[in-house]
């Protein structure tokens, strides 16, 4: 198998994982996961591409390198309240609060960095 494809369903997991775990942002790994698919498996670039959750936002990246307002708006909004909630209420552990602390942080200026689309660009 190619290498390639091994780190699309690497990342396209963590991106996963990512939906329901707001101390790791999936629109990253989503996008790079999109860019493995593309180096590696004609189909599964089709098949990411088709998926009613993830196709826009990756159609949109590789057309336009941006993501819309929207989708920055829910990995932020995920980011912040479920992960400030754990933070805050469901770790007990300062070590664990100061780790999550991190990674909440480093998703946020990740998300944040990347270029959002203006409206003609959809």
């Amino acid at each position: 198998m190619n290498a390639f494809r091994v780190l699309g369903f690497l990342f396209l997991g963590l991106g996963v994982v990512g939906v329901f775990l707001p101390l790791l942002p999936a629109t990253p790994f989503v996008l790079v996961a999109a860019a493995c698919f593309a180096r590696s498996s004609e189909k599964w670039h089709r098949w990411i591409l088709a998926n009613k959750t993830f196709g826009p936002m990756i159609r949109n990246w590789e057309q336009n390198r941006c993501i819309s307002r929207k989708v920055k708006a829910i990995a932020i909004l995920s980011m912040v309240f479920v992960g400030g909630y754990s933070i805050f209420f469901a770790v007990e552990s300062n070590a664990l609060k100061i780790a999550g602390a991190v990674f909440v942080t480093l998703g946020l200026i990740t998300v944040i960095m990347i270029k959002t689309c203006n409206k003609r660009t959809k």
